[in-house]
């Protein structure tokens, strides 16, 4: 049983790191968000499980994901209006998730895993595949304006 573990693991890395290399920079911040949402909810998950431990890795994974994904990946500077609030968002969102892990605040991690639900589908929205040519062109050099290192 635990050969068949690791070779899951394995295959999971492994196919992991091939959507990552051929993933479009607007894919990469979905699966940003993705891996947010779901250590969020993995940490309500152990706080409602009494895993106090797994818990505090959850949210931890949830606030590096944040902070070294998304937020680090914000193209901020002179008129960039939208990078700049989404760097507050996401500042506000790692801090909040602080507090939770300290004070074992379910509430909080629901408040914060419907933020980045929100934000998600916001980026959803602007998915270069459903816009025309010109469309996809400005929305694809308005992605790399907000998200532009991912």
């Amino acid at each position: 049983m635990n050969t068949n573990r690791k070779a899951l693991d394995a295959y999971g890395s492994v196919s992991l790191e091939h959507q990552i290399e051929s993933a479009s920079p607007h894919a990469l911040v979905v699966m940003l968000f993705d891996g947010a949402i779901k250590s969020i909810n993995l940490a309500k998950f152990h706080i409602q499980q009494g895993r106090i431990a797994d818990k505090g890795m959850a949210v931890s994974k949830a606030i590096s994901i944040i902070e070294d994904g998304l937020r680090a990946s914000l193209e901020k500077g002179e008129g960039n209006e939208l990078a700049e609030n989404l760097d507050a968002l996401y500042e506000y969102a790692a801090h909040q998730l602080l507090w939770a892990n300290l004070h074992n605040d379910a509430a909080v991690l629901d408040e914060i895993g419907n933020l980045m639900n929100d934000l998600r589908a916001s980026w959803l929205s602007i998915k270069p595949e459903f816009q025309s040519e010109s469309q996809a062109a400005d929305v694809q050099n308005h992605g790399r304006l907000i998200h532009g290192r991912v």
